[in-house]
């Protein structure tokens, strides 16, 4: 006999199967539409059916499952390399530099052509609250651009700009660096310039797109701050786990309590 639960707090029984390690969210879902998932002693098999994975014991085939810890890990994903965890056609993705066999998804993602901080980690709250637009956390970018955008131009793309197949404007906030600067010993070539761009939220390619749609093409992205987490001296390919205060930091952002 079925005993589905349906109430409002708590995760979703398939994703916390999930992140347990357990299969994929689609096989989780099959899993227990199955009747293979036990929640304190009754067979659940609506999906949706929310638990409290640390006060439930939620059990596959009898055995009860690994709640896996909660990690975080700053990485500096190299050009060339894809952000998503696996691809399908072979080309090396940032998740296989992650040093852990556990179940961790990327915060945002970075196209192939970017680099800079990638945020991995298995705090499903924690993501959705640093990747939702609702939130407006920041992103800070260094981007270097062809030719040097004036102050209308810096000033349109701060009072936003609707692209073709874009149902509302995109902005961001943007600021030329003086010509001295550089990215760790990269500085602007003749007929281009150095930006910090800063967004709010993440459409695809944005800041490629807007720029472009100027006449600035970009030849190099940087992400180097998510929220209050910086890349800090991280040379591409290379990552660390974080610190107890940066976790703190990032959660206290997100209005998350640390659990």
């Amino acid at each position: 006999m079925s005993a589905d639960r349906r109430v409002s707090s708590g995760e979703r029984l398939q994703k916390v199967l999930a992140h347990a390690g357990v299969a994929s969210r689609r096989r989780c879902e099959e899993i227990i539409e199955a009747g293979r998932v036990r929640v304190n002693g009754a067979v659940v098999t609506t999906l949706g059916t929310r638990v409290d994975p640390r006060r439930d014991r939620i059990e596959v085939d009898g055995q009860p499952i690994h709640r896996a810890p909660k990690l975080y890990y700053a990485l500096h994903k190299p050009a060339g390399v894809i952000s998503t965890v696996r691809d399908p056609r072979g080309r090396p993705t940032a998740r296989a530099l992650v040093p852990t066999d556990e179940r961790v998804y990327p915060v945002g993602r970075l196209d192939r052509d970017s680099e800079g901080l990638l945020l991995f980690t298995n705090d499903g709250a924690l993501a959705q609250r640093l990747m939702h637009p609702r939130y407006e956390h920041e992103k800070q970018y260094y981007t270097l651009v062809s030719g040097t955008p004036t102050r209308e131009t810096l000033a349109a793309l701060r009072e936003g700009i609707l692209l073709p197949g874009e149902e509302r404007p995109m902005t961001a906030e943007l600021q030329r660096l003086p010509t001295t600067w550089h990215w760790r010993g990269h500085r602007a070539p003749k007929g281009s310039c150095w930006l910090v761009v800063i967004l709010r939220e993440g459409r695809k390619r944005e800041i490629r797109r807007l720029l472009q749609a100027t006449g600035h093409l970009v030849q190099r992205l940087v992400r180097v701050r998510i929220s209050t987490l910086r890349l800090g001296d991280l040379e591409p390919g290379e990552g660390r786990w974080l610190a107890d205060e940066e976790i703190a930091s990032l959660r206290r952002a997100a209005g998350l309590e640390r659990t």
